[in-house]
């Protein structure tokens, strides 16, 4: 997840902006969606990425990359967790009922590496001990509020760090590893 110095995911007007990434990063994450078997989607999450993504590619004076990533995110299979139901678009399917009931389920069959998109579904997940690995994407920016990275989570998790890069603008990629 793209998360800013003081912790927030996106600010107060759910506003996600302050984390444009630089050409290298965009990379990095659209080699990540191309490795990805299944992204699992918070509704929130889902209606701001599916309401670009959807068509970015036929936008006038889009670049190459934007339209390799808008090709790569539709074709990843990917599990829109709501309490409403709707009709998604482009490879995903929703899920109204227990997400962590869902999650434990996909993770049990051999569909490749899993991604959680949403603060909430991820800590949900977190919560239930269905996350093997947490990758934060930290942009050097103070956001001043909004909705957290993690909410509370009821105990201490331990983590063990297994990759550390840096990008360009002074972004920094963690990867952790859950270890208890």
């Amino acid at each position: 997840m793209n998360v800013s110095l003081d912790g927030v995911v996106a600010d107060t007007d759910g506003d996600l902006g302050w984390s444009t990434p630089s050409d290298e990063l965009f990379g990095w994450w659209s080699d990540r969606v191309a490795s990805t078997g299944t992204a699992l989607y918070g509704r929130r999450l889902w209606d701001d990425m599916s309401g670009h993504w959807l068509t970015a590619d036929e936008r006038p004076g889009v670049s190459a990359a934007h339209a390799e990533y808008a090709r790569r995110w539709r074709a990843m299979p990917k599990v829109v967790f709501t309490s409403a139901a709707f009709a998604p678009t482009w490879n995903a399917r929703v899920h109204t009922g227990d997400a962590v009931a869902e999650i434990a389920r996909l993770r049990a069959e051999d569909g490749g590496r899993m991604d959680v998109a949403g603060a909430t579904l991820a800590a949900s997940a977190l919560r239930a001990g269905l996350v093997d690995e947490i990758v934060v994407v930290t942009h050097p920016v103070v956001v001043g509020g909004g909705r957290a990275f993690l909410p509370s989570l009821p105990d201490r998790m331990t983590l063990d760090l297994r990759e550390t890069r840096t990008f360009p603008r002074g972004v920094l990629l963690t990867r952790y590893a859950v270890t208890g």
